[in-house]
């Protein structure tokens, strides 16, 4: 007789394949491709994992740059080798540790390239990937090379030629993004070597510890320490390893590698060697991988008449199930915040929590289809909040390390989202007291959004959309404390929360920075200031950032038809960004989905009672910029975000508020899916005559009764039952609008909102002679002051010592400000019938290599310096260079111009300057 558990698992497994094959017939990992993504700016890998596994083994095509930040990319047309640690679809490079590469004929531990190193060329036409299994077939050394995986262990199988002189390269040395520190090689028996890779990357430092097990015996082991060759019988070295295994081989004789994991130390690393594969059956794991992936995948069947609709939707749930990865041993140790490592907690520990991007849909994804996952999750957080000695909750946390990337503190909606969903495997009071600590330090602007009511803005500091998230973790934190009876907190928190009021600017109607003395900053450029007052956007791309006070967010908008006309000016704004950064893509007008500040825009036409707009965007969005192609992502996957906006947008919701639990109604894509909300509970939403044209929702109904709200909630979701839509290829304009429909206001009863500030008042100031300009600052400088009347570019602040040696240079801190475009120009109104002298100061602070920045500057129609690289000109990085100009007359509008463009060959693409200068004669 089957124990209980293990019977109810195997029911609820076999309802969920039940419950698949009444929507398709092949298995859901069928329709998975792990290419997508991997072309253009996606940056995901293609190679073998299982959900959220510790090991994610894949080829490397690349070491370096952001769009080789997960290690491959699609472009490539050679392998470098195949390491067991990725980062799915991130800007930021790292990992790629302990990489494995076969070859034939003489050992060479360089990659070099094909033909003189381990590098190999491979052809698309030869590389295949299914969710769990990668394969390619590598030209140089003639060797097939597989790949699979358990949760811990890589398992690695190359088939090989006829070869005297066949060989496996480990490289210890190679990384992503990630500087070798100490590297360790030992080789405990014939067949069994254990070691670890020490590096410096992305957030600091971190030590991966491996157990790695081969078939067959290797005839001869080479060792390369720190660059030179051990002596014959070596078993060990330390330092930066690279090791040769030699082997003779018969024509398609395979040799399969076993390659376990661990963050605690060998001795876990044996652990998971032993537990999760402790045979040589690579497509045993093979299946058992595709099992794990099917379990997954089943939680949601669907159906659609198109296949591609298919492989986009299991593809995009795929890349949602990716991270964050598992990070305890198979006995539950794990290596913390502190430094130390840990016994068993009683949960499973992950890394990899993109949480600014993932708090917005991959979060609440997993409440619906995995909740005991997420519970996990939000306690691996209030773990690291206890072990990182910050006080802060998890930002950006990576193997042990906080890397501060991004801004918010978006731990909070995780937290609150699971709270309010059921989830309670975790102390909610003390969640609560971790939210309250770090909500109320001093870092990242805290400070001042405490004392002014928003962040001050300062060039560089992205101080609106601090402003803007911290008002949304604000109004969790309100929630959270209401639920727990600390009212006064919660008081305190929901007027906290209303602080985006503080940076609504009546005049242009946006949401822009505002000095610590309440002045509004300028110039104010709706296309720029991006990564200055904007993370990663201009203007246009916040300016519905409130997502905890939809109903004030249209109130400040004029109401109904006034929020509605902003909403259409956003997808109809012409495109252009004032600043060259790759991260904003997949735009309709200003609105970008390449990015994840607009992703719940589009379901905000339900709020204002026209969700027919909500249909036709939502749907406009899925079909321009997700595909089953490997450019089937316009931005990064981001941790698996914007693949878990995908999934739900194609069932046909969104929750916009998270933390809120209500799922505003968008247009599903697909005819029918079935969702699995517990033991033998579903939720069904199906789409009747649904299909490219019939994207408008006519009616529905909600377990058979009639739905005229464009929104459901989480607890109707999860208690089961059934979603129909009928469609239509024209709106009902009606369905959705009536105000009582509504979702809910989410302020408290009677709240009292503060008063706006004064309108800006933008008129152009005329600069008096002399005229001195420091170009990437917003506030004067050392006698330079900022011009308030420049739009174009955006800034960029350093804090580097800087020579000023040159021949009248400006003060020093002058040259820690730039400002930055592909193409900007100043403009000076000066009295007309003088000359005048212009001075331009230059400074190389962030690239090291001489051509990597190359400008032309014009003053007026005139090029004055062609093919400028400053860098060059200064001889080394952060040393002012400064050219003169005498006799300058301004135009015939007494305008002298100052024009900085990048020329069409500069690698990066953004032309610079200081400081100018424009002195009377």
């Amino acid at each position: 007789m089957l124990p209980h558990s293990l019977f109810a698992r195997l029911t609820a497994y076999c309802a969920l394949l039940s419950a698949f094959s009444l929507a398709q017939a092949k298995p859901p990992s069928d329709y998975v491709n792990p290419l997508v993504g991997t072309d253009a700016h996606g940056h995901a890998f293609p190679g073998a994992t299982v959900p959220f596994g510790m090991v994610q083994l894949s080829p490397d095509t690349r070491t370096d740059t952001w769009d080789g930040s997960s290690g491959y990319h699609y472009s490539d047309s050679t392998i470098i080798g195949f390491s067991h640690t990725h980062l799915t679809g991130t800007g930021v490079g790292c990992l790629g540790d302990i990489m494995i590469m076969p070859t034939v004929g003489d050992l060479d531990l360089t990659p070099g390239k094909p033909g003189h190193g381990y590098v190999s060329r491979f052809s698309h036409a030869d590389e295949s990937a299914q969710a769990g299994y990668y394969r390619v077939f590598l030209k140089d050394p003639g060797v097939l090379a597989e790949l699979t995986a358990t949760n811990r262990v890589g398992v690695h199988r190359y088939t090989f030629p006829e070869s005297g002189n066949s060989n496996l390269v480990l490289d210890l040395v190679h990384g992503v993004s990630s500087d070798p520190v100490e590297t360790y090689l030992h080789q405990d028996g014939p067949q069994s070597f254990t070691g670890y890779r020490k590096s410096n990357g992305w957030g600091g430092s971190r030590t991966v510890y491996f157990a790695m097990a081969v078939s067959k015996p290797a005839s001869s082991l080479t060792l390369k320490q720190n660059g030179g060759i051990l002596s014959p019988g070596s078993t060990s070295a330390k330092g930066l390893v690279v090791a040769g295994l030699g082997f003779q081989t018969h024509k398609g004789e395979a040799i399969v590698v076993k390659v376990a994991l661990s963050s605690t130390g060998i001795a876990g690393a044996l652990k998971n060697l032993k537990a999760e594969a402790p045979g040589w059956d690579f497509d045993g794991v093979r299946k058992a991988a595709e099992r794990e992936w099917n379990r997954t995948l089943s939680r949601v069947a669907v159906s659609s008449p198109d296949p591609h609709i298919l492989s986009t939707f299991y593809t995009n749930v795929y890349l949602s199930s990716l991270a964050p990865s598992t990070y305890s041993d198979v006995d539950g140790s794990y290596w913390g915040m502190d430094k130390k490592v840990h016994a068993n907690p009683g949960f499973a520990t992950y890394t990899t929590f993109s949480l600014w991007d993932t708090h917005r849909a991959l979060h609440p994804l997993m409440t619906i289809l995995d909740p005991k996952r997420d519970g996990e999750m939000v306690q691996t957080l209030l773990a690291e909040y206890r072990e990182n000695g910050y006080h802060n909750l998890p930002v950006w946390p990576l193997m042990g390390n906080e890397t501060w990337c991004m801004i918010g503190n978006h731990s909070i909606p995780v937290i609150v989202d699971a709270y309010f969903k059921g989830i309670r495997s975790f102390d909610a009071e003390a969640a609560y007291q971790a939210i309250r600590d770090t909500v109320l330090q001093h870092r990242n602007g805290l400070d001042s959004y405490e004392k002014l009511g928003w962040v001050a803005s300062k060039s560089g500091e992205t101080a609106t959309s601090r402003t803007l998230e911290y008002g949304a973790d604000d109004w969790c934190a309100a929630r959270l404390a209401d639920a727990l009876g600390h009212h006064d907190d919660a008081k305190m928190f929901y007027a906290r929360s209303a602080n985006y009021r503080n940076l609504f600017d009546r005049t242009t109607r946006f949401f822009r920075g505002r000095h610590a003395n309440g002045e509004w900053r300028r110039p104010f450029d709706t296309h720029g200031l991006v990564n200055d007052e904007y993370t990663e956007a201009d203007a246009w791309q916040y300016a519905f950032d409130a997502p905890q006070d939809v109903p004030g967010l249209i109130e400040l908008y004029g109401g109904d038809g006034g929020f509605i006309q902003r909403l259409n000016d956003l997808f109809a704004e012409d495109s252009t960004i004032h600043t060259n950064i790759p991260d904003i893509t997949g735009l309709i007008g200003q609105y970008s989905q390449g990015d994840e500040q607009c992703h719940h825009v589009a379901y905000l036409y339900d709020y204002a009672g026209a969700p027919w707009l909500t249909q036709k965007m939502a749907r406009q969005v899925m079909a321009s910029f997700f595909s089953d192609k490997p450019d089937g992502h316009c931005g990064n996957v981001d941790c698996g975000q914007m693949a878990a906006w995908y999934v739900l947008s194609a069932m046909g919701f969104y929750q916009v508020n998270p933390g809120l639990g209500v799922y505003a109604i968008g247009s599903p894509v697909v005819s029918k899916a079935v969702i699995q909300v517990g033991s033998h509970r579903t939720f069904t939403i199906t789409a009747e005559n649904n299909g490219p044209q019939n994207i408008y929702i006519q009616s529905a109904t909600l377990n058979g009764k009639p739905l005229e709200r464009a929104w459901f909630t989480h607890a109707e979701l999860v208690a089961g039952g059934s979603l129909h839509f009928v469609m239509g290829p024209a709106p009902n304009k009606a369905w959705g609008h009536d105000r009582k429909e509504r979702p809910a206001a989410t302020m408290p009863s009677g709240f009292v909102y503060a008063s706006l500030p004064a309108p800006a008042d933008d008129r152009p100031i005329t600069l008096s002679l002399p005229i001195r300009i420091v170009c990437g600052s917003d506030e004067a400088v050392q006698g330079f002051l900022s011009d308030p009347n420049m739009l174009e570019g955006s800034t960029a602040h350093g804090d580097a010592s800087i020579d000023t040696s040159a021949p009248n240079a400006a003060p020093a801190e002058i040259y820690t400000y730039e400002r930055y475009s592909s193409d900007m120009s100043y403009r000076f109104p000066v009295p007309a019938g003088k000359t005048y002298t212009v001075r331009l100061h230059f400074a190389e602070l962030f690239d090291s290599e001489k051509g990597e920045r190359v400008e032309n500057i014009s003053l007026g129609d005139k090029v004055v310096l062609k093919e400028f690289d400053i860098l060059a000109a200064a001889g080394k990085m952060n040393k002012a260079v400064v050219r003169e100009y005498r006799n300058v007359a301004p135009d015939s509008h007494g305008v002298i111009s100052v024009r900085i463009q990048a020329t069409p060959n500069s690698p990066d693409q953004n032309a610079k300057i200081s400081g100018i200068e424009i002195l009377p004669e």
